[in-house]
């Protein structure tokens, strides 16, 4: 028998060689695995596939909306200078009274004129709307009128042969009046002054006045 601090048997040699080889190569293997798991920064199949889905689609950038050419930062409606409108209804921005702001109302001094009398009419013109506004109400501009009783006819027109008048500008606060008077002769007329004037016979007879538009109801009346 061989003493046990003796040379080695060459097949016991042998093979503790190669195990010791093996336990080498093991460890190598498994250093270049740690080194390869560093350097991947510990990614797995699952880190990869969240990464994929993780990355975002670029989406197109939302235009402003465009606003209607002529508004405001809110898209309502502005005047040319920037600002909203505010002019009351009936009354024009520079304060001018417009027909839509006004109201006209013509009587008759008495209900009945015998024939050769002047029958005297009123007038009176109401600002209706909510502020004070400025009308010329010049006696050119008014135009009082004789008809018919039915209102088919008309007689007499106070533009007829007097179509000029001095202005008689009038400023009216809400609700005020301005009145006027004018008084027939009792004859016929026709536009320009045109053919002969007559004296209209004993009968009924109505009377409207005017301004612009705006027109009074008729107002009955006779001549005995």
């Amino acid at each position: 028998m061989l003493e046990p601090n003796g040379p080695l048997p060459p097949e016991i040699y042998w093979r503790r060689r190669a195990f010791a080889i093996g336990i080498l190569v093991v460890a190598l293997a498994l250093m270049i695995w740690l080194v390869l798991a560093v350097v991947r920064g510990g990614d797995s199949p699952g880190d990869a596939k969240a990464a994929a889905t993780s990355s975002s689609v670029e989406k197109p950038a939302v235009a402003p909306t465009a606003k209607p050419a002529g508004t405001g930062e809110s898209g309502a409606p502005k005047s040319p200078s920037g600002s909203a409108a505010a002019t009351p209804s009936g009354v024009s921005a520079a304060g001018q009274c417009q027909d839509q702001s006004l109201a006209i109302k013509v009587t008759v001094e008495q209900p009945t004129y015998k024939t050769g009398e002047q029958p005297v009419f009123g007038i009176v013109i109401t600002n209706i709307s909510s502020v004070p506004c400025t009308r010329d109400m010049g006696s050119g501009l008014q135009q009082v009128s004789v008809y018919t009783l039915d209102g088919q006819r008309r007689l007499w027109s106070s533009t007829d042969c007097y179509p000029d008048g001095q202005p008689d500008i009038r400023t009216l606060n809400r609700g005020e009046q301005a009145a006027f008077t004018v008084t027939w002769s009792g004859s016929t007329s026709q536009p320009s002054c045109a053919g002969e004037r007559v004296q209209v016979p004993s009968g009924a007879y109505s009377v409207v006045a005017q301004l612009g538009s705006v027109r009074s109801a008729a107002e009955p009346f006779n001549i005995a």
